[in-house]
């Protein structure tokens, strides 16, 4: 029977080369000129330091765009709120890696409600659907892409048939 995999990943090593270009662009930047900010990958963590908030704000526009160029997803981002201390202001992004259950609920769910014929499965980070027409398993797909679909940074991996 055909089937596939749903995920949520991201390629670490693009990330890391998304930061750098981030840290480059920052430091070539009029509006950054004489300002000490930076980013800095830690694990699945991007830590933002600035001198205000409102350089934070700019700085993650810059993130979100070269983590975009590097094709990965930016819902993948989980802002965390700013830190602001007398000089100096943080702000952490986590990057998220694999389906929490509650998030695999949902889609499972979403798949079930389509009443198309296809069996979803939970199997730890990652959701298996199966179905006995490969079209079938590609309108899940559609459906999961669509504007119906869930706010995730979704792939589809390991189609089988």
């Amino acid at each position: 029977m055909p089937s596939f995999d749903i995920v949520s990943e991201y390629d670490k090593h693009e990330a890391s080369n998304a930061v750098d270009q981030a840290n480059r662009e920052i430091q070539g930047r009029f509006d950054f000129k004489g300002v000490k900010a930076s980013f800095e990958l830690n694990g699945d963590t991007v830590l933002l330091e600035a001198e205000v908030d409102f350089q934070l704000k700019q700085m993650l526009d810059v993130l979100r765009n070269r983590l975009i160029a590097r094709g990965i997803d930016a819902r993948c981002m989980d802002v965390q709120e700013p830190e602001l201390s007398g000089v100096r202001a943080r702000q952490e992004v986590k990057l998220k890696q694999g389906l929490e259950q509650t998030e695999a609920k949902d889609i499972v769910k979403r798949i079930k409600d389509s009443k198309l014929k296809v069996q979803a499965q939970i199997q730890g980070e990652k959701v298996r659907v199966t179905g006995k027409k490969r079209d079938d398993l590609q309108e899940v797909i559609a459906m999961l892409r669509g504007e119906g679909g869930p706010d995730l940074a979704l792939q589809f991996d390991n189609f089988r048939d």
